[in-house]
């Protein structure tokens, strides 16, 4: 039996959590009173009391922490929300953590804390995980579920890069064995692995005749084919058992299919931010936009922010370590991924970044309050940016913004009506759909219903006549309370 832990460390995806666990005489009773209250909040709070929590400042900061625990490493947030709120004297303190690599990180922190994991722990985290809401009352609990997903998508794209560049590379470096000469041909990963699952054996390479047709639909280049089918012939990689290029082939289609998964992501991640924020994406890019919205918290979150915020968001440690040292401050965040900051010279960069910043700001704001947000806006604002760019190099006076903004105006509204008339198709389309499977499912046979008394059929014709009354009843004091305000 493990020991009964004086406190219980909780990862959520908002923050860190420390909850205080009940003293008891036997600690044989613990685990058996924890799985008898599981069911019961009222039970189960009586075992475990919150007594700290501590949230993630932004969604990046919850990414990286994530990260830590996953890896089994105390973040630096960890260390100073325990340090604040752990007793001073820790050389009896028992916490309970989820995992043993976070125990042993935790006690090269704190030499005297005695970190436990265990049977006991892992029950008492899966009522703190099942009762959380409860147990947290002052935390907003519609955005938990909201966190959530973001923290887990950031996570999984995250980890979903990380596997596919290492599967990639290790695929590499074993088919070179056999055929080095296709790293050279093929440089796109994606591509080589597809190939490489084509080809296989590239002794048997010559009696495929379907070959070069797959590798075309692969390449999309003749010559290049031409390159492949040529080099497979004269390579001089060693021979491979087939045994080995069975487990190439498994592992390769397991990268493909997750390379194909990536993409689908960021088409899905594409389609978003063009019906959300069409402006925004036109001037920056899906990506760097999707990336200030989930920093921000929200779109409309990102609209409130001055051109000074958004020049800097992303930096955030930079700036507080400038400002505590008396450095310069950083120049830019997350906007040093928009081509315009690369192209720049380095003495325009900060004057670019600002510019840049502020047409940020002015294309959330149009993307957030529009009825009909269009990206005409968005590709006016960046035709802006690259005339900037040209004064830089060249002085070429640019155009003023209330003159790109009254043509971007008369230019926007032929856009949203073909927009509004995308959606009524749309509309039309999914009403269609609707009514289709409705007709299919009364075309099928209805089951059987059970007969019912007659004191049923009474009670239940009963409460019909009572819904059906309330909504007139409604309709009528609405009615009237509209005669009086005329």
């Amino acid at each position: 039996m493990a020991e009964v832990p004086h406190f219980v460390l909780y990862e959520h995806a908002v923050g860190y959590a420390l909850f205080k666990v009940k003293e008891f005489e036997d600690a044989g009773n613990i685990l058996p009173q924890v799985n008898d209250s599981i069911g019961d909040v009222s039970k189960f709070s009586n075992i475990v009391n919150l007594i700290a929590f501590d949230p993630f400042k932004n969604t990046e900061s919850a990414l990286e922490n994530c990260n830590s625990i996953s890896e089994g490493v105390a973040h630096a947030d960890l260390i100073n929300f325990l340090q604040q709120n752990l007793p001073q004297k820790k050389k009896k303190v028992i916490i309970g953590v989820n995992d043993g690599k976070l125990a042993s990180s935790l006690v090269e922190s704190f030499p005297e804390l005695k970190p436990t994991f265990g049977n006991l722990i892992t029950e008492i985290l899966r009522g703190i995980r099942v009762h959380f809401e409860t147990l947290a009352k002052k935390l907003p609990h519609h955005s938990l579920s909201k966190a959530q997903l973001s923290l887990g998508h950031s996570y999984s794209r995250g980890k979903l890069d990380k596997d596919i560049n290492l599967f990639g590379m290790r695929i590499r470096e074993w088919y070179s064995y056999h055929y080095p000469e296709l790293y050279k041909i093929v440089g796109d990963q994606y591509k080589y692995v597809r190939c490489a699952v084509a080809i296989l054996d590239r002794n048997k390479s010559s009696e495929d005749a379907e070959l070069p047709a797959k590798l075309l639909e692969i390449i999309e280049d003749e010559e290049k084919v031409a390159e492949i089918v040529e080099a497979a012939r004269t390579s001089m990689g060693m021979d491979i058992s087939d045994l080995d290029l069975m487990n190439i082939e498994r592992f390769a289609a397991r990268v493909a299919s997750l390379t194909e998964y990536r993409q689908r992501l960021h088409g899905y991640i594409k389609d978003r931010m063009h019906s959300c924020a069409p402006s925004l994406s036109a001037l920056v890019g899906e990506q760097v936009g999707a990336r200030l919205i989930s920093h921000a918290g929200s779109l409309t979150n990102l609209a409130k922010f001055p051109a000074s915020t958004i020049q800097i968001l992303g930096a955030e440690k930079a700036l507080f370590r400038a400002l505590k040292t008396r450095s310069n401050t950083p120049k830019y965040g997350l906007l040093f991924h928009s081509p315009f900051i690369g192209r720049a010279a380095a003495k325009n960069k900060g004057r670019i970044s600002r510019f840049l910043a502020n047409k940020c700001t002015m294309a959330s704001r149009i993307d957030c309050f529009s009825e009909v947000p269009v990206e005409t806006f968005g590709e006016h604002l960046r035709a802006q940016v690259e005339e900037r760019l040209r004064y830089f190099e060249t002085g070429e006076v640019p155009a003023k913004n209330i003159d790109v903004m009254k043509a971007a105006e008369e230019e926007a509204v032929g856009t949203r009506t073909k927009v509004l008339k995308k959606r009524k198709k749309a509309a039309k389309k999914a009403k269609k759909i609707l009514d289709e499977t409705a007709e299919e499912e009364a075309d099928e046979p209805a089951p059987k219903k059970k007969k019912k008394s007659a004191v049923a059929g009474a009670d239940e014709e009963m409460e019909n006549v009572a819904l059906e009354e309330k909504p007139k009843k409604k309709r009528k004091s609405k009615k009237a309370d509209d005669e009086e305000e005329e």
